[in-house]
């Protein structure tokens, strides 16, 4: 019993210490500087400081910019033609990740890449941000003699004045279809097909193809050349898979999925015959011919 009292003073002694301090704090009055500042009006409590809205003189304002927008009518016919040419470069500014995907050979790397990534039976990894990136900068590797052909020729000569927009439109359009046409050198049907529906006669060059007929064949192009890839790359995973159901349902185990007995023998094939290295170097091939 004694034990229990001495445990109970010992437990309850810290509180009432605290308890004493903060009442003695409390008793004693605020500190001079404080109360030097104390309000004199009765309704403030002793000890309050007078509050203030003037602003100190070394705190600088924020500095908000004027921004002034003048519209008016054009006076002249290069005023109008000039509005129609910003209009154009602002809507092509817009289409540029369009343009960039639909007129390179990042079409076919993205499809491939997410092709073997659907063979691989593999889910999450690697992201498709992921592949996007990879199919990216294999199209930077890959159409840099283009882009380069294209600044050297149509930007830089436009950026010191030495043509117009129309003459640098004409002469970055020139590397982009020739990029176009010599993909489908082999099979021109698409070209054929798109010149018919337009009922525009057979070319003889790449003169003779307009770029709005050229630009929607390649794409297809491009789609069916992707699509093939992309079958070749199935054969041997479905290969794997078929000879892992085979065998699981020999065993009577018909109730386990084969793809996930399959997808370690298909990741260790892939793995052991340097997959990603064969199917980068066959990539660069099938455009870079």
């Amino acid at each position: 019993m004694e034990n229990k009292r001495r445990f109970f003073l010992r437990k309850h002694f810290s509180r009432l210490a605290v308890f004493a301090f903060l009442s003695l704090l409390c008793a004693f009055p605020l500190s001079s500087q404080a109360s030097g500042r104390a309000v004199d009006d009765p309704n403030f409590p002793q000890g309050s400081t007078r509050g203030t809205m003037q602003m100190q003189g070394n705190v600088n304002p924020v500095q908000i910019p004027n921004v002034d927008i003048n519209i008016r009518r054009p006076e002249n016919g290069e005023e109008v033609a000039f509005s129609v040419q910003l209009l154009i470069m602002l809507t092509l500014l817009t289409l540029a990740p369009s343009l960039l995907i639909l007129l390179t050979c990042f079409l076919r790397f993205s499809i491939v890449l997410d092709f073997i990534k659907r063979a691989l039976s593999l889910q999450q990894v690697p992201p498709t941000s992921v592949l996007n990136g990879i199919a990216f900068f294999m199209t930077l590797f890959v159409m840099w003699p283009t882009f380069t052909n294209i600044y050297d020729n149509s930007f830089k000569p436009m950026r010191d004045g030495q043509i117009g927009v129309e003459a640098a439109f004409d002469a970055a359009q020139k590397p982009v279809r020739y990029f176009m046409y010599r993909q489908m050198a082999d099979d021109t049907s698409y070209i054929k097909m798109f010149m018919n529906m337009r009922g525009l006669d057979k070319p003889n060059n790449l003169d003779d193809v307009p770029t709005y007929v050229l630009v929607p064949s390649y794409i297809l192009h491009e789609l069916t050349a992707a699509f093939k890839i992309g079958i070749y790359l199935y054969i041997p995973f479905i290969i794997i898979d078929m000879v892992v159901a085979s065998i699981l349902m020999s065993m009577g185990m018909m109730m386990l999925p084969p793809v996930q007995i399959s997808m370690p023998f298909k990741l260790m094939l892939f793995v052991l015959v340097d997959g990603w290295g064969l199917l980068t170097q066959q990539l660069f091939y099938s455009v870079l011919r």
